[in-house]
């Protein structure tokens, strides 16, 4: 299916060709019909010569109605411009012209109606001129009469001419489908329409309802049509009704949108390209000339942002709530109070902070650059890392592979950028050398210290990290190659004393006080066992590594079973230092213990 959506001035005969074109009414209000005048989107379709189906949503031309003239124009990937051939070129004519540039809709039709009334060759030359100056510039351009039915044959040829010619929609992409209207069905529940501009939706999918709001709602697909028939999936581009399970009708309406649910970037900040009727203008529209509040308009969405301009054709928009936007997707800003509109393509959904004097005129030169196609290698280098969830919710495609692009490595759900990942190696080196320096008794950092230390943003990468840095990984900390704990001279003196009395006497270690008055506290503790000189086991107790061998030695020459005086006994030690070494034999399976108070070596 393909959609086009109308645009003109108002009572030129839109509704009226489509009616022809189709043989529906596309105006859906007795309001409508009775005053011969669009108010709100109307909708039809017909099924062309070559077999394509075309719906039409049909647009109001009257000024008043402009909010929802761009609500059907948004989300349409081709227009049918109409101008009457009796009426000429007029005041509405200029503002939907305006507005399918902004929009930057490429794909149309020019259409001169009403040629039974008059000569359509002035108003035809006089819409040519203007649509050469626009992103229509180039359509066809044709006469018709509804009445008479006089060129409906040529236009439907045209049609087909149009729609052949429209690129192919990504039907195996993510969901979003801006809401038009919505409405309750007896015996089937809330029910909201749209246009499909990409992705496929089926029934039974779950799909997250973003409100204009910020507010959302999981909701399940209970079935779907498209131009009156059921179906169990829709692919885009297509007009669909949408029937959903677990939200009333009063919680969904137009400017909503339908999401395939995690995998789209919600955002409040959005830096934008101008363009528009005064692209001409050396360095495009002038940002400083446009009010601080405007109307943005989006898919079927109108709401007022803040505007902070940064320089010549560049303007940063502030979002009352967040919304699901990517680069290169289109917005229309309006002033309320004029009927002037300006064009804008989002070039950056998630842009970096302004905080620095002269960033916003820094920030003006990038965004004049940026076309709005998001580029990976750019992203992932302006923010040194980037999550591969993130670079898609972004709308940024991630080629597979393990270097997806030039400067930018895959490390685990990382993205990293090679100049990143070579800084934040050299400041982890930094940070590990400085600490062997100045704390030599504990040269090591803990994996979240060294995370910290290299800036990264995840501890999964400081392996990695620390290979890039020359350095080693040691039982959860990251230190130099080959340099272990280093005890002050006073403190190794002090724990030699220690060492050669447990030499003599294994089994009496040194109590709290005397290892607190040898300058032997916790740190050089852990230094002088992670070089082997001691074990430590649970209470303060300190012992020579060779303790419980020494000590199997005595309790398998005692009869089996033993107790645990019989232990202290044969080892010449107190209950505090022969109950944990010999639960430390237990763990190791050197001896097993029996019940409460006896044990026996195992063999």
């Amino acid at each position: 299916m393909h959609v086009i959506a109308t645009a003109g001035h108002v009572d030129h005969g839109k509704s009226t060709l489509v009616r022809a074109l189709t043989g529906i009414e596309p105006d859906r209000w007795a309001e409508e019909r009775r005053r011969g005048m669009t108010i709100d989107l109307g909708y039809a379709w017909t099924t062309l010569a070559s077999g394509a189906d075309v719906a039409f949503v049909d647009v109001p031309g009257h000024q008043r109605f402009i909010g929802n003239m761009l609500a059907g124009l948004g989300p349409a990937p081709a227009v049918m411009l109409v101008v009457a051939a009796d009426e000429g070129w007029r005041p509405q004519s200029s503002e939907h012209l305006a507005a399918v540039h902004a929009l930057g809709i490429s794909r149309g039709l020019v259409v001169v109606t009403r040629s039974d009334l008059a000569d359509p060759g002035p108003a035809m030359a006089e819409a040519l001129d203007h649509v050469g100056r626009t992103s229509l510039a180039g359509s066809a351009a044709l006469a018709v009469s509804a009445r008479t039915g006089e060129g409906l044959d040529a236009l439907r040829g045209a049609l087909d001419d149009l729609v052949g010619a429209l690129p192919a929609p990504d039907r195996d992409g993510r969901t979003r489908l801006w809401v038009d209207r919505s409405f309750s069905v007896r015996g089937s529940g809330t029910v909201a329409t749209g246009t499909l501009g990409a992705g496929t939706v089926r029934v039974g999918d779950e799909l997250l309802v973003h409100r204009a709001n910020g507010a959302s709602h999981t909701v399940t697909v209970r079935g779907l049509q498209s131009l009156g028939r059921t179906h169990d999936e829709v692919p885009a581009v297509a007009r669909v009704a949408v029937n959903l399970r677990g939200i009333g009708v009063d919680d969904v309406a137009r400017g909503d949108v339908l999401l395939t649910p995690r995998v789209w970037h919600v955002t409040t900040s959005l830096d934008v390209r101008l363009v528009g009727a005064e692209a001409s203008e050396p360095g495009g529209v002038a940002a400083e000339r446009l009010p601080n509040r405007l109307m943005v308009h989006v898919g079927t969405l109108a709401l007022e942002a803040r505007v902070r301009p940064l320089g010549p054709g560049a303007v940063r928009l502030l979002l009352p709530s967040g919304l699901p936007l990517v680069g290169g997707d289109r917005v229309v800003l309006r002033d309320p109070g004029s009927r002037h509109v300006v064009g804008a393509v989002v070039v950056d959904a998630d842009p970096p902070r302004l905080d620095r004097r002269g960033a916003a005129a820094r920030r003006a030169e990038v965004v004049r650059g940026l076309d709005g196609a998001p580029d990976l290698a750019r992203e992932v280098a302006r923010r040194g890392w980037m999550r591969q969830a993130d670079a898609g919710s972004l709308g940024i495609t991630v080629p597979a592979g393990e270097r997806p692009a030039e400067t930018v490595a895959r490390r685990g759900a990382w993205l990293v950028d090679d100049a990143a990942w070579q800084d934040a190696a050299e400041r982890l080196r930094a940070a590990v050398q400085r600490r062997a320096d100045t704390t030599p008794i504990d040269p090591v950092l803990a994996l979240e210290a060294a995370r910290a230390a290299a800036g990264a943003p995840d501890r999964t990468l400081v392996a990695d990290l620390a290979v890039a840095a020359g350095l080693e990984v040691r039982d959860g900390r990251v230190g130099l190659p080959g340099r272990t704990a280093a005890l002050s001279a006073p403190a190794d003196a002090a724990l030699g004393r220690i060492e050669e009395r447990l030499r003599q006497r294994p089994f009496t270690a040194p109590e709290q006080h005397e290892l607190d008055a040898a300058g032997l506290g916790p740190r050089e503790l852990a230094a002088a066992e992670g070089t082997g000189r001691i074990l430590r086991l649970p209470g303060d107790v300190v012992l020579l590594p060779n303790a419980p061998a020494l000590a199997m030695r005595e309790l398998a020459a005692l009869p089996q079973p033993f107790t645990t005086s019989d232990a202290r006994q044969a080892l010449d030690s107190t209950r505090r230092i022969v109950i944990p070494l010999l639960e430390h034999l237990d763990r190791r399976g050197w001896t097993r213990r029996l019940d409460g108070s006896h044990r026996e070596v195992a063999r």
